[in-house]
């Protein structure tokens, strides 16, 4: 949450510029209470006053009021807008970090007129805010204005109300353009159900309650009642899943629940111990959410070798290896568990994948698929 909140200050103080925030944004994992995405990458600025210096500096540049300005008149005017004594080499080294600084990804056409000793824009249009914002971009920042809108009553949040509000006008004005101009088209996530529960669940998490739940399982015709010690929150494909230990099991199992399928919600006014609950020791050997009993596995597989192209840079878990790759297969290993999560994703690489270990993986894929096949017959 703090990491969110804190994207959304990032925001307000630097102009609700939602390039900067969607790559602060892309990692929002909260340690302590819910986890929305594994962090594939993070990109933070080198420090906040740098932003504002390169924001200044693209201000000066676009100006074309004023005659194009020469480094004296940069340092001058960043010095003013920052209200601070800004050094000759400062003002350099920003000046190349935007041209060429491959984390910023700024390329700014910054050149240097000597007779003149000026600076300008070669493309009179260019601006560091205008910069191309990525899907994984955008969907980082709608999710992270997903989370903020549901603890909106929360008081850390309302002080920024505002803030939060220009942001999501200024995302929904990103993507419309985008798309009128027929030059992308995303596809919108859908609204989470049962995202209306998170409030109480973060609060029960954090206060250490028992919460008594009444859950409808796609197996049952009935909703069960569950008293659950919540333990953490986790997203996963689109839906939100509690993880938390049910007093109604027998040695009180920890278990998932979806909450899509949480009917209703009570608080207890009852409380548990502290628990030394570990999220990333918990699922460190799934895929999914699923976890099982039994040890993980080491599961070996076989692609063709096009496919193997796109799991060497997108692997499937973080224990992947690659054991084999030539030009007529590309082998890999998994030490995962055996989950239904697993099953189907190896079901979604078709004729593309092929089971060599475990045995008992085999024996399920082509159950599996003899039971597709039957379904065409």
């Amino acid at each position: 949450m703090l990491v969110v909140v804190r994207a959304v200050v990032i925001a307000f103080r630097f102009n609700y510029n939602t390039n900067l925030l969607a790559r602060y944004a892309r990692d929002m994992r909260s340690e302590k209470v819910f986890c929305i995405f594994k962090p594939n990458f993070l990109f933070v600025p080198k420090n906040k006053d740098a932003v504002s210096r390169y924001r200044w500096i693209d201000e000066r540049l676009r100006n074309k009021r004023l005659p194009e300005p020469t480094l004296e008149s940069l340092i001058e005017y960043v010095s003013e807008k920052m209200d601070a004594v800004i050094s000759t080499r400062t003002i350099q080294k920003d000046i190349q970090d935007m041209r060429q600084d491959p984390e910023l990804n700024y390329m700014a056409p910054i050149v240097y007129d000597r007779s003149s000793r000026t600076y300008r824009y070669t493309d009179e249009n260019y601006s560091i805010g205008q910069m191309p914002i990525e899907e994984a971009d955008l969907q980082g920042l709608e999710i992270a204005i997903g989370i903020l809108e549901q603890f909106r009553s929360l008081p850390v949040i309302q002080q920024f109300e505002d803030s939060i509000l220009k942001i999501a006008a200024s995302l929904k004005m990103n993507r419309d353009e985008l798309q009128h101009q027929g030059l992308i088209r995303f596809t919108r996530t859908s609204q989470y159900k049962g995202a209306e529960h998170i409030r109480e669940i973060v609060d029960a998490i954090k206060n250490l309650e028992v919460i008594r739940i009444a859950y409808q399982s796609f197996d049952r015709d009935e909703p069960k009642e569950h008293w659950v010690e919540p333990y953490h929150l986790r997203e996963y494909q689109h839906r939100f899943y509690l993880i938390g230990k049910s007093q109604q099991t027998r040695g009180g199992a920890v278990l998932t629940f979806a909450l899509d399928r949480i009917v209703k919600l009570w608080p207890t006014m009852k409380f548990f111990d502290q628990k030394n609950f570990d999220d990333a020791s918990y699922f460190q050997h799934a895929i999914g959410i699923t976890v099982h009993d039994g040890e993980p596995e080491e599961v070996l597989l076989s692609f063709t070798p096009r496919q193997g192209k796109y799991l060497k840079t997108q692997p499937i878990h973080a224990s992947q290896k690659i054991i084999k790759d030539t030009e007529t297969a590309c082998h890999i290993s998994l030490h995962v568990v055996i989950n239904p999560e697993l099953i189907m994703t190896l079901l979604s690489y078709g004729a593309n994948v092929k089971v060599l270990q475990p045995a008992s993986l085999v024996k399920r894929m082509k159950e599996e698929t003899q039971q597709m096949m039957k379904s065409y017959q």
